[in-house]
């Protein structure tokens, strides 16, 4: 399992690189962003995971997260000093799974990169049936079960429950939820649009849609199914 890891601290650095190679990762460690795009042109297919700086000499780790999506969807955690809600939803607008705040504790990171793992391993697996809490989503059927009765959805409805459950423990911000969408079905679909459908979903799937239990509002950030 490879790591590549930017990071422009060098101290941060090799702390991070001694760490994962502790924990049997291999790692690739870059401390700047035009040595990272090379690598990452140059040898994305052995990479599996990625560990970007935000802010970095020259450039952003922004940039490289748009790189790495564009030749291959494998897990980018962002490594920030910068607390503020629209970094975080920027990130995860561009395609990162997770992020951490420095300083963070080493556990933690590990913890992170595992659960990141995790989920990209199981999104691999091909399913024909996906359980959130006491629902039941059939993909070969294109139905969704409630306590074993079939509960109706409308195509939208089915596509936007699939896109959760395919990211189970993500956090998918409302741009990432309205651009896979969009074409589905001719459907027009806006930010309003969007509420209106995760209105109605929780209608249907939730005991207690004010209190939802599977599709958590994360505040500031978007919305996230499961752990």
């Amino acid at each position: 399992m490879k790591i590549l890891i930017v990071e422009d601290d060098k101290t941060i650095a090799s702390g991070l690189e001694y760490s994962l190679q502790l924990d049997n990762y291999t790692t690739e460690l870059c401390y700047d962003a035009s040595t990272a795009a090379k690598v990452i042109t140059d040898e994305i297919g052995n990479i599996d995971l990625c560990l970007f700086d935000i802010s970095l000499p020259d450039g952003n780790g922004y940039e490289l997260c748009k790189l790495v999506k564009k030749q291959r969807d494998i897990p980018v955690i962002f490594l920030t000093a910068m607390e503020e809600e629209v970094n975080v939803v920027m990130g995860l607008d561009m395609g990162a799974d997770d992020y951490i705040t420095k300083p963070f504790r080493i556990r933690e990171l590990l913890s992170r990169i595992k659960s990141v793992l995790r989920r990209y391993n199981k999104q691999t697996q091909t399913k024909s049936t996906i359980e959130l809490e006491n629902i039941l989503i059939n993909t070969l059927e294109g139905k969704v079960y409630k306590n074993g009765k079939e509960i109706l959805v409308t195509t939208l409805e089915y596509r936007l429950l699939l896109i959760f459950a395919n990211h189970i423990g993500q956090v998918l911000t409302r741009n990432q939820l309205l651009e896979r969408i969009w074409d589905v079905a001719g459907d027009f679909v806006n930010d309003n649009t969007l509420t209106v459908y995760i209105k109605r979903l929780r209608e249907k799937l939730e005991d207690n849609p004010q209190q939802p239990r599977i599709i958590k509002t994360v505040r500031g950030l978007g919305y996230k199914v499961g752990e």
